[in-house]
């Protein structure tokens, strides 16, 4: 598991998103995908995003990126990238930073690739159209990211199709045209899901070279906590929408503070030990129809009164953490986004509520156990 430097400052900050709501305008009014996050990413920082299908994961790198569609629309908040703020430039200017400053490696390689176009073709556009080569340099650039990221005969396979090419080596196609501009941020959108578990090692070994060798920032989203524990520097747990814990990597695994991250801890070390899988009741609520006061409250196993009453605010549980809880007293006064500091590798101090068995810690876990998340039928 990877550690935080602890030489990281707040001026290292690359990435701050500041009180994100994007929603989508449906019959019955607005539904709110991404609501009131705040999160920042550092530079050579390693920031992983966790949650079940459905949180609202996806859209938020879309939001960023600023690649949401009618009928979905930024709402309100503040995305500071590098000093400027991206809600705010003209469309032009931002047309500048795709690619070329954040990239993002879509999910699923054969929607993200163009069908009709080679794949050393569509690597060698994103070059040329940031005007970082002439059409043949662009080219000679495609061949050259295809024998970084280890596809074995880089001349011949950037010559084939989108459908010649194994999942595995598509995959390492999008990482490569991630890479093609050398961006300070890479988004990678659950970039090891569909694939085996050995391909699955190989991708994110992969992303770990390139990220050390690029001195990139990563934004991993998942909802494999393996791969959380394997790759991450600091953690946010996010669940219709809202970030409901953040904490560095290590004190995130030895003391979930949210009965939700708790849940799906003990999900992990069950399997990992190849015991009965306990259930977190319930699903994902409809973000359309979301219940009153605490989202997670109906399905969780330690809630009180006040949960149906009224939704968490944060709470500061111990150094560098946040939880929207109503079981941890002392609400935090202003924005988490301006109280937060870089992760050092410490174990947090007890927040006194109830924490279930959860076996192995992270170190144990690696990356061979995904699907963690996937709601029971």
């Amino acid at each position: 598991m990877p550690t935080t430097e602890a030489t990281q400052s707040r001026g290292d900050v690359l990435l701050r998103v500041e009180h994100l709501t994007t929603g989508f305008d449906v019959a019955t009014g607005m539904v709110r995908a991404v609501d009131d996050v705040s999160f920042t990413v550092h530079r050579g920082e390693t920031l992983g995003l966790v949650g079940e299908s459905g949180c609202g994961k996806s859209v938020t790198a879309w939001s960023i990126m600023r690649l949401v569609q009618p009928p979905g629309r930024i709402v309100s908040g503040r995305v500071t990238f590098d000093g400027r703020d991206l809600l705010a430039i003209p469309e032009r200017e931002m047309q500048a930073v795709r690619g070329a400053r954040i990239s993002l490696i879509f999910q699923e390689p054969m929607s993200a690739l163009n069908p009709v176009f080679t794949v050393g073709d569509q690597i060698a556009e994103a070059v040329f159209v940031h005007r970082q080569a002439s059409r043949r340099g662009a080219r000679a650039r495609a061949v050259e990211l295809l024998e970084a990221v280890r596809i074995p005969d880089p001349a011949r396979s950037a010559r084939a199709y989108p459908h010649q090419l194994s999942g595995g080596m598509r995959q390492r196609v999008l990482i490569a045209m991630a890479l093609a501009c050398r961006p300070a941020l890479v988004i990678a959108d659950e970039p090891t899901t569909a694939l085996d578990v050995t391909i699955q090692a190989e991708i994110l070994d992969l992303l770990r070279e390139m990220k050390a060798a690029c001195q990139l920032s990563l934004l991993l989203i998942t909802h494999d906590l393996g791969v959380v524990a394997e790759m991450a520097d600091r953690v946010l747990v996010m669940y219709a929408g809202r970030i409901v814990e953040e904490a560095p990597v290590r004190a995130l695994f030895a003391a979930p503070a949210h009965p939700y991250t708790q849940g799906l801890l003990a999900l992990v070390a069950r399997r990992a030990e190849g015991r009965h899988l306990p259930a977190i009741e319930g699903s994902v609520p409809d973000l359309s129809a979301l219940p009153p006061g605490c989202a997670f409250g109906p399905r969780c196993a330690l809630r009180i009164p006040r949960c149906s009453l009224e939704a968490p605010g944060e709470s500061l549980p111990g150094p560098d953490r946040m939880v929207r809880c109503h079981l941890y007293p002392g609400q935090s006064t202003g924005p988490m986004a301006d109280l937060r500091r870089p992760a050092p590798d410490v174990t947090p101090q007890s927040s006194g509520s109830p924490t279930p068995d959860l076996g192995p810690r992270a170190s144990d876990l690696g990356s061979r156990t995904s699907d963690v998340t996937r709601e029971n039928p």
